[in-house]
């Protein structure tokens, strides 16, 4: 189901204008020592963590970043370290690293404060509430998910949800094409747009969305890098002929994908840390066994993280996946990810023996249904 994939792009750099010397100055009058606040964000591959100390209630943050980044504020109350703070239940605040000093305040949480000081930030605020039914609709939703015993989520409560998700996702698209018409030179327009494309972006959708961006926001650093990342995934529409790669197998050994022309090819990218993947496994495996004898076979590549060959190989063997695995172990850098413009796992296309592809994002009945439709259903 559609809410068990892992869309990752909080987990990557937000890479935007220029090199940027931000201070964050805040104070929250109901917090004092020995709380801590802590502020973390993605610089390159590197995740950068900073502490401030809470002195009735005030605390700070300087530094310099390459580009404006988007970095989260969390409270450890209890002053114990960022080990000991609960994401899912946590005090936060998410801020953006820019020029200037930003204000944060707030008389009773971090999640409720103000942030003034800067465009990027003020912005942010705007938009948050300028999406807040749509945030409002996807947490009762998670909830109302959670609140089903494991037991009980059988297909029929799945198709509920996905469904619910799918009316959420169609409203919460076209709010941020009305903010996009209304903002087209905010910085938040970009981040609207990132929103829309979500896990598995559609270039005939986000390209006339990008257009209505004005010139500026458009030619700077963040614009251009987005269009950039658009010319990928217009790359690897369906219709499109699947771009070549080569990586080590299990074994070592360079195998491309150009190896499998003739046949049809599933490329699958996932990893061995993504619970999303592992969980989507065994549908892969019941469509692979089913087609296997016809000119079907699968090619996986995973997202491991270096020095990991190990977990991937035991997933491998764990989920039974007796096909052919390609990774250069470089976790988000992978360079076939990034050739397809990958930002979210798991997620695979479908390529016919010409090497053109034909289907994407086949996921739980969707692989075998197509592939029934290809060969017959078995």
């Amino acid at each position: 189901m559609k809410k068990l994939f892992l869309l990752l792009l909080t987990a990557m750099p937000s890479v935007l204008f220029a090199q940027e010397n931000f201070v964050i100055k805040g104070k929250v009058e109901s917090i004092d020592a020995p709380a801590k606040i802590f502020l973390t964000y993605r610089q390159g591959a590197t995740t950068v963590t900073d502490s401030s100390a809470v002195k009735k209630g005030e605390f700070s943050f300087t530094g310099t970043v390459t580009d404006i980044t988007r970095a989260m504020l969390l409270v450890d109350y209890k002053g114990t370290g960022m080990q000991s703070i609960n994401r899912q239940a946590a005090d936060g605040l998410t801020v953006y690293l820019v020029n200037g000093t930003t204000e944060i305040k707030s008389k009773d949480s971090l999640s409720k404060a103000k942030v003034t000081g800067t465009k990027v930030n003020e912005d942010n605020q705007r938009f948050a509430v300028y999406t807040k039914s749509i945030t409002n609709a996807n947490n009762a939703l998670d909830a109302e998910y959670e609140a089903m015993p494991k037991e009980k989520r059988d297909k029929a409560f799945n198709d509920y949800i996905d469904k619910k998700s799918d009316s959420i996702s169609v409203k919460g698209r076209a709010l941020d094409s009305l903010y996009i018409n209304e903002n087209p030179n905010s910085y938040m327009s970009l981040q609207a747009l990132r929103g829309m494309g979500g896990p598995y972006p559609v270039y005939a959708q986000l390209s006339p969305e990008f257009a209505k961006l004005s010139p500026e926001l458009r030619a700077s650093k963040a614009g251009v890098a987005y269009q950039k990342y658009l010319d990928i995934i217009k790359s690897v529409s369906v219709g499109a002929m699947a771009p070549d790669f080569a990586q080590p197998d299990t074994n070592g050994t360079m195998l491309s994908l150009s190896s499998f022309k003739g046949k049809y090819v599933l490329l699958d990218f996932w990893a061995s840390w993504c619970g999303p993947c592992r969980a989507e496994n065994p549908n892969v495996v019941k469509a692979f066994n089913i087609y296997k004898g016809k000119n079907f076979t699968i090619l996986s590549v995973s997202l491991d993280r270096p020095g990991k060959r190990d977990n991937w190989i035991n997933a491998i063997n764990k989920d039974g996946l007796a096909w052919n695995h390609v990774s250069d172990l470089k976790f988000w850098d992978n360079d076939a990810a990034k050739l397809y413009g990958i930002q979210a796992i798991p997620q695979n296309l479908l390529i016919d023996p010409s090497g053109k592809i034909i289907a994407k994002d086949l996921f739980g009945d969707a692989l075998e249904q197509k592939l029934g439709e290809i060969f017959g259903t078995m």
